[in-house]
C-alpha cells in the first residue's frame, strides 16, 4: 500500500484494489482565511484526480474544496459517503454533479472482490464537526491504515476491530477560534492558548496510545493564515496567543512521551510505502533542505507565502455578496432564525439569555428564551459578536446553514462573553436549518437517559460522559474531586455534579461510601 500526503488532511491511498482520494483541498477556505501548510499547489493534482474512489470525511471547507473537485476530479467517480443523520454533505456533492454515491453503513466494512476492504465510521453528535465527522479504515491484505482525520471516536474497540492499523493518521492541531478572536486581556489569551494547545496534545496522545499503531503520522493542520489581519495567529502566534501546533512540534512532543513509537513527518508529497508494519517514507515534493526551512524558519516561510498570494485573498473577497442594508439584513435573519428558535427548546433553555450581534451598521439581539430576533435596545447579553457585514450578507445569499463552518472558522470576527463557553449557542449557529435543529433537539433528548453507573477511583459516576457519551471508565480521570474527560478536556465537580466547562451538562456522581444514598 502507498499513501501520499496531499496537504492538511488530504491523502491519496493506492492499494492492490484501487486508489482512494481523501479530503483534497487547495483552498483558501473559510472566507479566504485558511491555506494548507505547507503549500500544496505543486502536487500533480491531475494524477490524484484520476482516483478510483473519492472520500470526503465531512463538510468543513478545509476538507471539502468544491473548486478543486470540479477542476480535477471526474464527476462519475464513486463517492464513499459517511452515514450522517442529515443529508447536507450529499446535497453539496450532488450539486457539484457527483451522483455515483456509495452509501456506507456506520462501522460496517465494504468488501470488494479484489481484496480491498473499506470502512467509514461516522460520528453524529452536535459537537462533531458540522453535525458529523468520520474516519476511514482501509485494508488490502498488504497493510492496514486508519485515517482518523478530525474525528474523535468514542468506541475505539469497535473501530479497531476492523484490523490493527500498521499506520495511523490523525489530527493534532484542532480547528477552532478560541481564544484568538475573544475580547480578553493579552495575558489571559496567552494562558488560554497554552491550555488549549496542551488539551489538544493530550487528546491526540490519548488516541495514539490507544490505537498503538507501529507508525504515526500527524496531519489535519495547522493552517496558514495569509490575510494581513490574521497573519499574527499562525502557529502559536507572534505573541504566544494562538493554538496551532505544527507537525514537527507535535512529533517532538510525541517522541518525549512515547519514544518507542515511530512518528513521521507528513506533508504535501510525503510518500509512505507500507508492507504491513514495514514502512518506507520519502519526500517527493520538497527536499529535506526545503522542509527544514519550512519548519526551522517558519515565520520567514509564512511571510513569503503571504507576500506572494494576496491575489488569492483578493479573489475570494471579490466573490462575496453585496452588503445588505441593516433593515433588510434584520428582516432576513428574523424570517430565517425565529422559526428555528421556536423549534429549539433545549437549545433556547441551554443558552438562557440574550446574544448581541453587531453586523456592520446593524445592532441586533437574539432573545433565546423568547425565541425573538430584534434590534438591540440595551439589554444585558451573555455573548456579543462583531461580524463584518459582507460575511453575513454572503451567508444569507448562500443560505449557509453552518456559521461555524464559514464565519467562525474564518476568524474574521470578534466575540466576548459573560461567563463560560456555551455549547448550546455554538450548536444553534451551526444548525440553521429545520433538519439540523430537529436532529439536535432529538439528540439532546436522548442524552438525558444515562442510567448506567460505574466506579472510577473513589467515586460512583454515570458511565457515559454528558457531553458526547464517551465511556468515562476509559476516558475519565479524577483528581481532587474533579473529573476530566480526556476526549475534549471537559471537567465536572463531582460533589455538586456541576459541569465546570460550560452551562448545563450536569453529571450524576457520589462518593463510594455514600453509594447507597441518592446520587448527586
Amino acid at each position: 500500500m502507498r499513501i501520499t500526503g496531499l496537504g492538511h488532511a488530504g491523502m491519496f491511498i493506492e492499494t492492490t484494489g484501487g486508489s482512494i482520494l481523501c479530503d483534497p483541498v487547495i483552498g483558501p477556505s473559510f472566507f479566504g482565511s485558511w491555506f494548507p501548510f505547507p503549500d500544496n499547489r505543486g502536487l500533480d493534482w491531475e494524477r490524484f484526480g484520476r482516483a478510483d474512489f473519492l472520500y470526503i470525511s465531512h463538510r468543513h471547507r478545509d476538507h471539502f474544496d468544491p473548486r478543486l473537485l470540479q477542476r480535477y476530479v471526474r464527476s462519475d467517480i464513486p463517492v464513499l459517503l459517511p452515514e450522517y443523520p442529515t443529508d447536507d454533505l450529499e446535497t453539496d456533492l450532488r450539486a457539484l454533479g457527483y451522483d455515483n454515491i456509495v452509501y456506507t453503513q456506520a462501522g460496517v466494512p465494504l468488501e470488494y472482490d479484489n481484496g480491498l476492504t473499506i470502512m467509514v465510521t461516522p460520528l453524529r453528535a452536535p459537537s462533531d464537526g458540522p453535525i458529523g465527522d468520520s474516519s476511514l479504515s482501509v485494508d488490502d491484505g498488504t497493510a492496514s491504515i486508519l485515517n482518523q482525520n478530525d474525528s474523535h471516536p468514542l468506541d475505539l474497540e469497535r473501530l479497531l476491530g476492523f484490523s490493527k492499523p500498521d499506520a495511523y493518521f490523525t489530527q493534532v492541531s484542532g480547528a477552532i477560534w478560541w481564544p484568538m478572536v475573544y475580547d480578553l486581556p493579552q495575558d489571559a489569551k496567552q494562558n488560554f492558548a497554552k491550555l488549549k494547545r496542551d488539551a489538544q496534545n493530550k487528546r491526540a496522545m490519548y488516541y495514539i496510545e490507544k490505537v498503538d499503531a507501529e507508525h504515526v503520522f500527524p496531519m489535519a493542520g495547522p493552517p496558514m493564515f495569509l490575510r494581513e489581519e490574521l497573519f499574527r495567529y499562525n502557529g502559536w502566534g507572534e505573541h504566544d496567543d494562538s493554538i496551532f501546533t505544527d507537525q514537527a512540534q507535535f512529533l517532538e512532543h510525541m517522541a518525549a512521551l512515547r519514544p518507542e513509537q515511530k512518528g513521521h513527518l507528513f506533508v504535501p508529497g510525503t510518500q509512505v510505502d507500507l508492507d504491513h508494519a514495514d514502512a518506507t517514507v520519502t519526500q517527493t515534493l520538497y527536499t529535506e533542505a526545503e522542509i527544514a526551512h519550512v519548519f526551522d524558519q517558519k515565520w520567514d516561510y509564512l511571510a513569503a507565502q503571504r507576500d506572494s498570494r494576496q491575489d488569492e485573498v483578493a479573489a475570494e473577497e471579490a466573490t462575496r455578496a453585496a452588503v445588505l442594508p441593516p433593515d433588510e439584513m434584520l428582516a432576513a435573519i428574523k424570517e430565517w432564525w425565529e422559526p428555528l428558535l421556536r423549534r429549539a427548546r433545549t437549545i433556547r433553555s441551554g443558552v438562557g439569555g440574550n446574544v448581541r450581534f453587531r453586523i456592520g451598521d446593524l445592532d441586533m439581539v437574539v432573545d433565546f428564551p423568547r425565541a425573538k430576533v430584534r434590534e438591540y435596545a440595551g439589554e444585558e447579553c451573555i455573548y456579543w459578536y462583531t461580524i463584518p457585514a459582507d460575511l453575513v450578507s454572503t451567508n444569507i445569499a448562500d443560505g449557509e446553514i453552518d456559521w461555524s463552518n464559514s464565519i467562525f472558522l474564518s476568524m474574521q470576527f470578534e466575540v466576548g462573553r459573560s461567563g463560560k463557553f456555551n455549547e448550546f449557542l455554538t450548536t444553534f449557529l451551526k444548525c440553521l436549518s429545520r433538519d439540523r435543529i430537529e436532529y439536535v433537539e432529538n439528540w439532546y433528548a436522548e442524552q438525558t437517559d444515562q442510567t448506567e453507573d460505574a466506579e472510577i477511583g473513589d467515586w460512583q459516576v454515570q458511565r457515559r460522559c454528558p457531553h458526547l457519551r464517551a465511556d468515562l471508565t476509559k476516558t475519565g480521570k479524577i483528581e481532587d474531586g474533579v473529573l476530566t474527560c480526556a476526549l475534549h478536556d471537559w471537567k465536572w465537580d463531582l460533589a455538586s455534579g456541576k459541569c465546570l466547562t460550560t452551562p448545563g451538562h450536569p453529571i450524576r456522581a457520589s462518593k463510594l461510601e455514600d453509594a447507597t444514598q441518592p446520587a448527586a
